[in-house]
């Protein structure tokens, strides 16, 4: 098993059906009500986006809309008689978000444990010693996070290599910025050509509309997709490298054996997906009890462990080797679980209520139906792929899915190419960008995001010709 297999984390997240299932009984897209939902989720988006200016959390006005939001189709419902319908939308809509945030929980305190067993700066040491400059960097974590995501997931992938960048260019602020600005669109780009990497082309694979090798044609449009926005940003870095060092970074007793729990953690629930057909959070929380295990190993086996190191260091003469001794603590499950980034879990209850919520009042439908309706599918699919940057690709996937509307298998190629990039354009338009805006708070934000979006705008416009080009002979064949 390689290190490869580690990064299988997510592909299997939120494969039963999406949140934003439930069909509304009511429209009440046209109401006073309807519309006001519709404003108050538009504001609390505006204050997201502010939130490098504001110095406020992200999580805040996005809880507060989803509140608002469901207390509005609580209230209709009630007047309806309809309690039941609207109590089932919002459990349904709850309990997706439930599955969401503990595979994440799980995901994240695996990375803290792998951090506190200094796995990351060993590597940011190895890099420092090899004496890659930061454009280098630059491009090599790109490339991992294009060729990792197809197998894994954006959301653990941006994460893994943000996590390399912090480490390396501590401090540096705009170097920071930019290489996770060009992770997110790697990893984006990446995860558009596998039913594996993102949540949109599992949906897409699993409703039959794409057959799993089909996807590979869309590789050569993911390519142009990151690679032009890309190169124009590798420009912009500076030609230095990381302070010199020729630390030797010694790893943490466990930190190997952490990795491998983390590999067979994400083979759990593989296996419990694609063989129990049960939902793969079932598999990573059990992984979290084989860490729990090993984290009661690690403090039960700590006194004999630092008592052969310290009569090593003794017979060595190494003072400084028996002084880090003297600052070992047992390793703790819990206080890895407490790291996890709350704002960013929260952030995404908000979002999904929101979103589901607004299905719920008919929203989703209505901008399906008039897109297909009225619009030639190939514009309405760059204009939903362009949406899913502030909707989010899951709402906007099954929204189309759900109209079913009578597309080419091109078509189908496009929206699944087109709402797996789109979001790369704004940091809120995917759950890595998300997810990294709090890993690497004060680095990254919506605006530092932002000012590339015009580089980032023209990857994905010139993705779409790309496959326009390439795939013609797609656009002609139906179902």
């Amino acid at each position: 098993m390689t290190f490869r297999i580690v990064l299988l984390a997510v592909f299997a997240l939120l494969v039963s059906p999406p949140a934003f299932a439930a069909a509304p009984e009511l429209d009440l897209t046209g109401t006073g009500l309807g519309i006001f939902a519709l404003v108050i989720f538009s504001l609390a988006y505006i204050l997201v986006m502010g939130e490098e200016k504001l110095h406020m959390r992200k999580s805040k006005p996005v809880l507060v809309a989803a509140g608002i939001i469901w207390i509005i189709i609580g209230w209709v419902y009630t007047q309806h008689g309809m309690q039941a319908a609207a109590e089932s939308a919002f459990r349904t809509t709850l309990l997706e978000f439930a599955e969401l945030m503990l595979f994440l929980l799980v995901a994240m305190t695996y990375i803290n444990a792998l951090e506190e067993r200094r796995l990351f700066d060993a590597l940011r040491s190895w890099l420092i010693r090899k004496g890659f400059s930061y454009r280098s960097l630059f491009w090599i974590t790109g490339i991992l996070s294009f060729f990792i995501s197809p197998i894994a997931d954006n959301l653990t992938t941006a994460l893994l290599m943000c996590a390399v960048v912090m480490k390396v260019a501590e401090g540096d602020k705009k170097f920071i910025a930019l290489s996770c600005v060009n992770i997110v669109v790697a990893a984006n780009a990446g995860g558009a050509f596998s039913p594996f990497g993102d949540i949109t082309t599992l949906m897409v694979w699993q409703a039959g509309l794409v057959h799993i090798n089909e996807f590979l044609v869309l590789f050569v449009p993911a390519v142009v997709n990151y690679a032009i926005p890309a190169i124009i940003m590798s420009f912009f870095v500076e030609n230095k490298k990381p302070v010199a060092s020729d630390e030797v970074v010694e790893l943490k007793r466990g930190a190997i054996r952490i990795t491998l729990l983390f590999m067979l953690t994400i083979a759990t629930a593989v296996a419990c997906h694609t063989l129990l057909h049960l939902p793969p959070v079932l598999g990573m929380m059990m992984g979290l009890g084989y860490l729990q295990f090993f984290g009661y190993f690690l403090r039960m086996t700590l006194p004999g462990s630092l008592a052969r190191k310290r009569a090593m260091a003794e017979r060595a003469g190494d003072q400084e080797r028996l002084k880090r001794l003297g600052g070992v603590v047992p390793f703790d499950v819990f206080s890895r679980v407490a790291r996890a980034e709350w704002d960013t879990l929260l952030f995404f209850y908000g979002v999904v209520m929101c979103v589901g919520g607004l299905g719920f009042l008919g929203y989703l439908g209505l901008m399906s139906d008039f897109l297909y309706t009225q619009w030639n599918p190939t514009y309405a699919n760059i204009v939903l792929g362009m949406a899913s940057a502030v909707i989010d690709n899951i709402p906007v996937m099954f929204a189309v899915l759900t109209m079913e509307p009578e597309m080419s298998h091109g078509h189908w190629l496009l929206i699944t190419l087109t709402a797996g990039t789109g979001g790369s354009l704004l940091s809120v338009g995917s759950a890595a960008g998300v997810a990294l805006m709090g890993q690497a708070r004060g680095y990254y934000t919506f605006m530092s995001h932002l000012k590339w979006a015009p580089v980032i705008f023209l990857g994905y416009i010139a993705s779409i010709f790309t496959h326009l080009y390439l795939n013609t002979h797609s656009f002609t064949v139906y179902g």
